[in-house]
């Protein structure tokens, strides 16, 4: 068929592509349909089923016919579950009126930028981030502004780098904790430190993105910047969702809680985009939050021991090192030193992308570089797998790098 010759991309598209994670996964599939065996540690998704009591929960809403439009942004059973949720974990006292669900926590990130910038709004977000952070900004006529994080410092922004981004124009602090793709996680005290520039500088929210909050290690109870400095919740937006801790990436539910009038604006960008949220999903998610929980905690064991063989693996690896991440289920691997040694430029690999290629096609291992989230030579793993894949994944990157700088070299 041919093509309409006066197609052009808007505008508005300039620089934005596909999310470069989900690049690889087409990739890495093509592969598969050319018949090769690739392990796949690209994606952020829990591989464990969907809890038999929610997906039941969902059955239900099918055979009681609950399966036309719903509420714009949530049904009553629904924000009600979630307001005793962010009551019952988070110490939040939020009304039925400052809660807002969509179809995935995405989504409502996207209607908060859509709700709340003008053009030239400035984001601070701190580095290494999400994938898909920027572009919403953008697309939502914003600006980003990338605040580099040193692993050092757990790859968490600091008060002085918070104070020093900071211009009349910024509008929100964007803050994700437990962090994708760092696993890193802000404790009370750095949380407490960033409200005391938040408090001086008044016209500055925070967009708190805690889709990971059960995926937590520490010993610490998880905390929000909500929870920490109650006198700023008039300019908090508390994102979070059911993906994650109960492993519903499918079922397509986020929610968030935020002053009324930014709930409100935000169901303005929903009702003329996605509209309701889908209403099975919705009766499963009460069950998600108000059914047995116990799962939550079986999973996160799993998590932690994959994590713990994941990092202990990598570090076994020449010229790459891991710091454990204290949450999320991504390990960040340090790739600076591998990617300087002549052996490894020899064979044309000259940045984490191309390292990243290496091991997709020649160890048949989907990862993703770090400079997709913002930090060249890093790149990342997902052992949000089984642990009988994560040990093949592992062994087939030790023997690719092996090829790449020699035998000898493996530990």
């Amino acid at each position: 068929m041919e093509k309409w010759s006066n197609f052009s991309r808007s505008d508005k598209l300039d620089g934005i592509t596909v999310s470069e994670i989900i690049r690889i996964g087409i990739e890495a599939n093509k592969l598969v349909t050319a018949g090769h065996d690739v392990v796949f540690l690209n994606a952020g998704e829990p591989d464990f089923p969907t809890p038999d009591n929610i997906k039941l929960s969902g059955i239900k809403a099918i055979i009681e016919n609950k399966t036309r439009y719903t509420q714009l942004d949530g049904i009553p059973e629904l924000k009600a579950a979630i307001k005793k949720k962010f009551l019952r974990e988070n110490y939040l006292d939020c009304a039925v009126s400052e809660i807002s669900v969509g179809p995935g926590a995405k989504q409502v990130l996207f209607n908060v930028f859509m709700a709340t910038l003008n053009k030239g709004d400035e984001v601070i977000v701190p580095m290494p981030c999400w994938t898909s952070y920027f572009d919403i900004i953008r697309l939502a006529g914003g600006v980003p502004v990338a605040v580099t994080c040193e692993e050092s410092n757990n790859f968490r922004i600091t008060e002085q780098q918070l104070q020093k981004a900071i211009t009349p124009r910024t509008r929100w602090l964007l803050l994700n904790s437990p962090s994708n793709p760092t696993g890193s996680v802000y404790g009370k005290e750095d949380l407490e430190a960033l409200g005391q520039v938040l408090r001086q500088e008044q016209h500055v929210g925070v967009v708190s993105d805690d889709i990971y909050e059960h995926i937590i290690y520490k010993n610490a109870p998880y905390q929000t910047m909500a929870d920490v400095c109650p006198d700023l919740k008039n300019r908090i937006v508390t994102i979070n969702g059911v993906s994650k801790a109960y492993s519903m990436t499918g079922w397509r539910i986020g929610y968030a809680g935020a002053p009324q009038e930014i709930i409100a604006a935000m169901a303005v960008v929903q009702s003329q985009s996605s509209s309701n949220p889908c209403s099975i999903s919705q009766n499963a998610a009460v069950e998600a939050l108000e059914g047995p929980q116990e799962t939550i905690a079986l999973r996160q064991a799993a998590f932690c021991r994959r994590r713990d063989f994941t990092v202990a693996a990598l570090n076994t690896l020449p010229w790459v090192s891991c710091k454990i991440p204290d949450g999320a289920f991504y390990a960040f691997a340090n790739i600076k030193a591998l990617l300087d040694q002549e052996d490894v430029k020899a064979k044309g690999i000259k940045n984490d992308k191309d390292l990243c290629s290496y091991l997709l096609h020649e160890s048949k291992v989907a990862v993703v570089p770090g400079s997709c989230f913002g930090a060249e030579g890093y790149m990342r793993l997902s052992y949000a797998t089984s642990d009988h894949l994560l040990k093949e994944a592992l062994e087939r990157i030790k023997v690719g790098i092996s090829q790449l700088v020699g035998v000898s070299h493996i530990k």
